[in-house]
């Protein structure tokens, strides 16, 4: 007890002599005043959100639901049940109409559609028609060029033989492709006279063939499906005219 009491006063007359205050050992540790204005508002953050949720709910709400709701209200006020039936009957009417003209404006869309599909659809495939047509016409003057070369020039020696067998082969690959592309000759001669098909550019008085008749194409037409590529170019037969005899003539004289 003795030792304990001398450490004790030689402990306290050390602090003393110092002249240092005493540090607290708590003064670290202890965390600064939270002040109101810093403090986290959840009541106005929940209110707020609450708030939101509940302007949300009600954009999305359908009329027709608040119309059914007010009428169930209105119904479960009523006091007597066959009002609150004519009620609710009224309500299923008006929203059986409203479904049903929905419905129609939802089949006169769909038709608008369909319409609109198919007609640009076919102005599509025209447009492709028009543009093929118009290349291939330009191509036709060449496909001439080389059946008057094959129908004309007569090879004499070998080297003229081998020229001319040589571009009758770039004619013959270019009437492939052509009839690979869908265009197609015609062949007017004995048939009759076609205004959509051909072009009358002569007329021969015969009776070999009967009146209205092509008897010669004079340029080829061609045709690409059910389009005309080129009216063919043709000469048509007409009935002759009659021949009158010398009697007959001296008789018309003689009665004139």
């Amino acid at each position: 007890m003795d030792e304990d009491k001398q450490f004790e006063q030689e402990t306290t007359k050390t602090t003393v002599d110092s002249g240092e205050p005493p540090v607290d050992s708590t003064a670290d540790t202890v965390p600064e005043a939270v002040t109101v204005e810093d403090a986290p508002t959840e009541e106005s953050t929940g209110s707020q959100a609450e708030s939101t949720g509940e302007s949300s709910d009600a954009e999305d709400i359908d009329p027709t639901v608040i119309e059914a709701e007010a009428a169930a209200a209105a119904a479960q006020a009523t006091e007597s049940p066959e009002a609150a039936i004519a009620m609710l009957k009224a309500t299923a009417e008006a929203a059986q109409s409203q479904l049903e003209d929905l419905n129609l404006q939802y089949a006169r869309l769909a038709a608008d559609f369909d319409n609109y599909r198919k007609r640009t659809q076919k102005e599509k495939t025209d447009l492709e028609e028009q543009a093929k047509c118009n290349t291939l016409k330009e191509l036709l003057p060449v496909v001439d060029n080389f059946e008057r070369a094959r129908t004309q020039i007569k090879p004499q020696t070998d080297g003229e033989t081998n020229i001319h067998k040589s571009y009758q082969s770039v004619y013959k690959q270019m009437v492939d492709c052509l009839k690979r592309l869908g265009v197609a000759p015609m062949r007017p001669e004995g048939e009759e006279f076609d205004p959509n098909l051909h072009d009358a550019v002569m007329r021969e008085a015969t009776d070999a063939y009967p009146d209205g008749t092509v008897t010669e194409e004079l340029m080829r037409g061609y045709t690409l499906g059910e389009r005309v590529l080129r009216h063919a170019m043709v000469k048509v037969a007409t009935a002759p005219e009659p021949v009158v005899s010398s009697g007959e003539s001296d008789t018309e004289a003689s009665d004139s």
